[in-house]
Order: C-alpha cells, then sequence, then structure tokens
C-alpha cells in the first residue's frame, strides 16, 4: 500500500474480514447445537431454531450469506425440527 487511502483501505479490509469471521462462526455454532439436540428434546429444538433464524437473517442483512443461502438452510432445519 502506497498512498494513503489504501492504507486505510487495508485497515478497513481486516477490521471488516474479522466482523465477517465472527458472524459466520456465530452461526456455525448455532447451526451445530440445532444439529446436537436430542429426538426428545422438542422444546429446546425450537428455541435453537428460532435462534439459528436469527443469526442466518443478520448474517444476510450484514452481507456475510446470499439470501437464498439462508433461505434454503432455514428450510432444511426447519424440515429436520418437523421431523422430531
Amino acid at each position: 500500500a502506497h498512498s494513503r487511502s489504501a492504507k486505510k483501505r487495508v485497515l478497513i479490509a481486516e477490521r471488516n474480514r474479522e466482523r465477517n469471521q465472527a458472524v459466520k462462526s456465530e452461526l456455525k455454532l448455532w447451526l451445530k447445537i440445532l444439529a446436537a439436540v436430542e429426538v426428545k428434546e422438542v422444546e429446546a429444538a425450537n428455541a435453537a431454531l428460532s435462534v439459528a433464524y436469527k443469526e442466518l437473517d443478520k448474517a444476510v442483512t450484514k452481507g456475510i450469506i446470499k439470501k437464498n443461502t439462508a433461505s434454503r438452510k432455514k428450510a432444511r432445519l426447519a424440515a429436520k425440527v418437523n421431523a422430531l
């Protein structure tokens, strides 16, 4: 980075990368929690599902994942929970 603005952009890109990684890892955490819910824990599954929906919507709002990706993940999660 030679110019002052290029140096600023490097800093901003790094900051955005860290934020995006944090959101993605939080999202993966909730998807794993939901996948690990036992068959008999329907209430826990529904609670985890609502949190996972919220995290997916947040990731879409922040532009970290695409809208259709979130929609597909929500549909698959709902199908798994409904099968319990």
